[in-house]
């Protein structure tokens, strides 16, 4: 195992998923896989509004996506939809050597040593990519039934 890159808060991370399992009732939901080494992420979400009020996680990813997915599910309730796609793109620009991220997903920054394994930063990604995905198709599906009921 490479130690530079599974640090213990990294390991810490990974062993302490919060939000694990299917909501009861989703308003939205994605998963995530990478083609590169197999990892998937499905998350499903209820919005109360723009704001996440809960999640639900899937996590089939190594130590690094299990860690990314980690900060994510402890930090996603109350989060807006904008948060959640701030933090996608952020943790995108902090794997290509963007300062560290700040605020609600600053633990994302234990992350930072995966910036020198590319071949890592679709697993990292996923957890992010699934949660804007699924808060996306949470809002359509609001817009839809409220257009339609």
């Amino acid at each position: 195992m490479n130690d530079a890159l599974y640090s213990s808060e990294i390991l810490r991370l990974a062993a302490e998923i919060p939000h694990i399992g299917r909501l009861d009732r989703a308003d939205g939901c994605a998963r995530r896989v990478s083609r590169l080494c197999g990892s998937s992420v499905e998350v499903e979400v209820r919005l109360e509004g723009d704001r996440i009020a809960d999640i639900g996680l899937e996590v089939k990813a190594c130590a690094l996506g299990q860690a990314s997915a980690s900060v994510l599910g402890a930090n996603a309730i109350g989060a807006s939809v904008r948060e959640i796609e701030e933090a996608r793109d952020a943790l995108g620009a902090m794997l290509k050597g963007a300062p560290a991220l700040q605020g609600r997903f600053a633990g994302l920054s234990a992350l930072e040593s995966a910036r020198d394994y590319p071949a890592r930063h679709a697993s990292i990604r996923l957890a992010f990519e699934a949660a804007a995905e699924a808060c996306a198709n949470a809002l359509n599906t609001t817009t839809l039934t409220t257009a339609t009921g």
